[in-house]
């Protein structure tokens, strides 16, 4: 199974080390949100220097905070700086709080400006160069150097028709969060299945990210789960995929229970369409390392089967 974690750390040196340990222990993938060691692409370059064989992904970095010329020169500095087309760029609008509350800029037209802005991105990180002209964007470049003619392959963070569509169309696929598996078999794969389809491109890659516990009270671990991933069923993002998976919020959606539960339900996810799955630990109980321990080592299992 292609089993990923999350690319924890505050600093270099935490990536670094996170990545040599999960390299070490089978992972397939670690996959490094926006904010991880300050700039994720600086975090994945150094740790893919000290790394061989793990895949490095972003889920993901923001498009509005990147022009996508740019997004493209820096995803070909990491490749140059691994080596090795070990690096997958996952991109996303993220949400109206911090487009609008934070950077102050607007959030009307995030469905288009993410369909444009990977358009524009896919192609120049395949080696093409781009002309285009939309609403939000009009570009002509020739793309950044890849070494050895190397790809990099671009995930859309698509939960709605409209992304889900264009990462079809124009990318490799998507990676997801709190997407069950009824919400990949039912939602996520017929759209983009479909537009890959018709639009002669190979199955999309589905990569689906939840919370994991291995924890024997199942009712604990969701309670727990309610509480530390309560702000996702709060984004409206997520509340569409999470209705999509006939579950009330992030506590339905994770993924907890014993051993055999918890690999069960890895399974169903893989069962309905997913091609990976990263899981995100989360301790339950009084003894937070061996909560943590116990999950891992279930993880690891998997991750070598």
């Amino acid at each position: 199974m292609r089993i990923g974690l999350p690319g924890l750390g505050s600093t270099v040196d935490d990536v670094v080390r996170r990545a040599r340990r999960s390299e070490e222990e089978g992972f397939a993938t670690l996959w490094f949100n926006s904010a991880a060691a300050g700039d994720p692409l600086l975090a994945i370059a150094i740790a893919g220097r000290a790394t061989s064989r793990i895949e490095l992904g972003t889920a993901v970095v923001q498009t509005y905070t990147t022009h996508p010329l740019l997004m493209a020169s820096r995803a070909a500095a990491v490749v140059s700086a691994i080596g090795a087309p070990r690096f997958t760029l996952g991109v996303g609008p993220s949400h109206k709080p911090v487009i609008e509350g934070v950077l102050g800029l607007s959030y009307d037209h995030a469905g288009r400006h993410t369909d444009e802005y990977v358009q524009i991105l896919a192609p120049l990180l395949r080696g093409e160069a781009v002309t285009f002209s939309g609403e939000e964007f009009r570009v002509s470049a020739t793309p950044p150097a890849l070494p050895d003619a190397t790809e990099v392959p671009v995930l859309v963070a698509a939960l709605a028709p409209r992304l889900l569509r264009a990462a079809g169309r124009h990318t490799a696929g998507t990676v997801l969060w709190m997407a069950n598996a009824t919400a990949i078999e039912e939602h996520i794969v017929p759209e983009i299945g479909k537009a890959a389809a018709d639009a002669g491109r190979s199955s999309p890659r589905i990569v689906a990210g939840l919370p994991v516990a291995v924890h024997d009270d199942v009712r604990e671990a969701r309670e727990t789960a309610g509480k530390l991933f309560a702000a996702y069923g709060t984004l409206p993002n997520y509340q569409r995929v999470l209705a999509k998976g006939r579950v009330a919020g992030p506590a339905e959606a994770a993924i907890v229970g014993n051993e055999d539960a918890v690999g069960t339900q890895i399974e169903a996810l893989f069962a309905a369409g997913a091609t990976d799955v990263w899981a995100a630990p989360f301790p339950v109980g009084d003894d937070r390392s061996a909560s943590r321990a116990r999950t891992n080592a279930l993880l690891k299992d998997l991750a070598r089967t």
